[in-house]
């Protein structure tokens, strides 16, 4: 065998060991957990199908993420994003009920696993709000920037993906990072509360997707749980994690003649700042989310909440 079939027996026998790290980047890219497993599998079908061009030229690792790359573009081509409910109406008031749910594809999706611990190493880049504000940016600034600033390609790498030149990728670059920054500096508030209220804070913000309501500070948060959400008092929480953040299943004591164990009701996702719980996002879709968290369909009543339930 030449040197050419050696690489393409290596490129065949490495491929399947890059499925996570893609399955992280095209969440990034695409902000759905679902469509980032569908465009990994396309990614390796093309590749596949494409291994008797893989020359070894360019690293295995590359290749792939080229053409990732270009399966993601296909996919962002209709120019639609995914958001979370603060990046479409303003805060709301707590005492009221939201309005109708929005469409599914609407919403950023949570991302399984990622412990607090190892995402720590890693800032922020599976973070919701930092997926959230990804989509704010041109596909391919997108790329550049998690190409970049969280994978570590170097400038070379990303203009010969793109096909561009290494001044264009740089560009790219810059204007991705002063978006991003901008973002920040919206989302911060402009009047920091004085320290002895800044202690008690427990949680910014809340939202509920697929509604697109969500509540900022502590008195419209309690005002959401103790008016519109009262029928979650006694709920019950799995350990689970999400985004590299602690997350929970939420189950809520069941209504109905039986009225026995607790059914099903949010995966609630925790974003911290600074040792502070900074924001909570309920998603509600558990029919279709708790399975991809390893999370069980009810839980009886005596079902103790312990490591034997936690998910893996």
């Amino acid at each position: 065998m030449g040197d050419t079939g050696v690489a393409v027996g290596a490129a065949v026998d490495g491929m399947e060991g890059f499925r996570g790290e893609l399955t992280r980047y095209c969440y990034r890219m695409l902000g759905s957990y679902a469509e980032a497993e569908d465009a990994v599998q396309e990614t390796l079908v093309r590749a596949w199908r494409g291994i008797g061009r893989f020359e070894g030229r360019s690293a295995l690792r590359s290749w792939l993420y080229r053409i990732a790359t270009n399966v993601c573009m296909d996919a962002l081509a209709s120019g639609r994003r995914r958001a979370l409910p603060m990046d479409l109406t303003g805060p709301a008031d707590g005492g009221t009920p939201p309005g109708p749910p929005q469409n599914a594809a609407l919403w950023v999706e949570p991302c399984p696993g990622g412990e607090p611990e190892a995402a720590a190493a890693t800032g922020e880049s599976v973070r919701l709000a930092f997926v959230a504000a990804l989509q704010h940016l041109p596909p391919r600034q997108r790329a550049t920037l998690l190409l970049r600033d969280v994978l570590g390609f170097s400038a070379r790498d990303v203009a010969d993906l793109h096909g561009s030149t290494v001044a264009s990728a740089n560009s790219a670059l810059q204007r991705a990072r002063a978006t991003l920054a901008d973002r920040r500096r919206e989302e911060e508030p402009t009047v920091q509360p004085p320290d002895n209220v800044r202690r008690v804070l427990a949680a910014r913000t809340l939202c509920l997707p697929p509604y697109a309501k969500w509540m900022r500070g502590v008195p419209e948060i309690r005002a959401w749980l103790t008016g519109p959400a009262i029928g979650c008092r006694g709920s019950r929480l799995v350990p689970t994690a999400a985004n590299g953040s602690p997350a929970f299943g939420q189950y809520r004591p069941r209504r109905g003649p039986d009225g026995t164990g607790y059914e099903p009701w949010a995966l609630q996702v925790l974003e911290f700042s600074g040792g502070r719980i900074t924001g909570i996002t309920a998603f509600r879709d558990t029919e279709r989310l708790f399975p991809v968290f390893g999370l069980p369909d009810h839980l009886h009543e005596d079902a103790p909440t312990s490591a034997a339930e936690t998910p893996r």
